[in-house]
């Protein structure tokens, strides 16, 4: 079974479960109605967090619009909540995700900047975790963010590495508590944190788009004291970099421009224009392959290593890639703007 969000005009949020041979809808289950929706950006939609999926259940988010746990079996909602607060100004865009009994999820928007942890079983508030610094501006544009964190175990305790507006955070994910934090001047983060070597690295956001190697065993600010390196060429706000054999592949949102950089160091390792494309679906890496999907729909597959390869290019028929695909066994599926496709790769 293949799952994802959908939504008709904002106004009807579903979630649509798909046989994943055939394509065919098995579930097509309306969670939550929208009475006036708000206006997105081109780059955002109601339906653009993933869902998170565990054995007999999925947790659907749509940001302030609702929050649910439905059975994978029977479709049928088990929870759902509507009274989480946030004014999103252009659409949610956090994905939620999952630790022990914990469903946590990031409301960073205009007028509210959070994050939540719900108790996957019933869906009641576990902990609430205001962005408790100054942002430094009053333009709520420059305090959204749209990230998904990550939980690492680092320093002999749980961190969950929370990206925001104008800092990154690190809180203890069992009460919400700020442990250290990271400033910066960007805002509407979005790609998702990396752990090796023992740092952290997070792509900053939008103005400027940097990439911060962090070490987590601090306490408190650590702008001054904790970042290893800082890299600021061909960085991406919306695409998340990957890590490949202690090398960070990043791509640029416009013109097509991938970067090597060295993870331990932070030295650029080569870069590469690939062409005149936009990216903001995040790269993959699956049998020896990192694969870039642009907004036209171009296909790049490059070898990861200290030298550019390419290994291949692929054009899609209708509509350009704006989501990261997925990969389940050999099948990977991608979503255009006009199309679902499963692609495989025959024996």
């Amino acid at each position: 079974m293949w799952l994802t969000t959908a939504t008709r005009d904002g106004r009807e949020l579903s979630v649509l479960a798909l046989d994943r041979d055939s394509g065919r809808v098995l579930h097509d289950i309306l969670l939550f109605r929208v009475a006036r929706p708000e206006d997105t950006a081109r780059y955002n939609s109601f339906a653009s967090p993933t869902p998170v999926i565990e054995d007999g259940r999925v947790y659907v988010h749509f940001g302030s619009y609702g929050t649910a746990a439905l059975d994978t079996r029977t479709g049928r909602t088990l929870w759902a909540r509507q009274d989480l607060p946030c004014n999103h100004w252009r659409g949610p865009g956090s994905s939620p995700m999952l630790w022990g009994d914990l469903l946590i999820v990031h409301f960073d928007g205009y007028d509210v900047q959070y994050a939540a942890a719900l108790d996957k079983r019933t869906g009641r508030t576990v902990w609430k975790a205001d962005r408790a610094y100054d942002f430094g501006t009053d333009d709520g544009d420059m305090k959204k963010a749209f990230g998904t964190p990550v939980v690492i175990e680092a320093g002999g305790r749980p961190q969950l590495i929370s990206q925001a507006a104008k800092a990154v955070l690190a809180l203890d994910p069992r009460t919400g508590r700020e442990l250290w934090r990271v400033r910066h001047a960007s805002h509407s983060a979005a790609a998702r944190p990396l752990f090796a070597n023992g740092l952290v690295y997070v792509a900053s956001g939008r103005g400027p788009s940097e990439l911060f190697a962090i070490r987590p065993d601090g306490s408190g600010d650590v702008t001054a004291t904790h970042v290893a390196w800082k890299a600021a060429r061909g960085i991406g706000s919306s695409p998340s970099p990957i890590l490949v054999n202690d090398l960070i592949f990043a791509v640029a949102d416009k013109g097509g421009i991938v970067t090597c950089i060295d993870a331990k160091t932070g030295a650029e390792v080569w870069q590469h224009r690939t062409g005149p494309h936009d990216n903001t679906a995040s790269p993959l890496y699956a049998d020896g392959a990192l694969y870039f999907f642009a907004e036209d729909g171009t296909a790049l597959l490059l070898e990861p290593g200290r030298e550019y390869r390419e290994l291949g290019r692929a054009a899609l028929d209708e509509g350009g890639v704006m989501a990261t695909p997925a990969i389940a066994g050999r099948s990977l599926f991608v979503r255009t703007d006009t199309h679902l496709y499963r692609l495989e790769k025959r024996p």
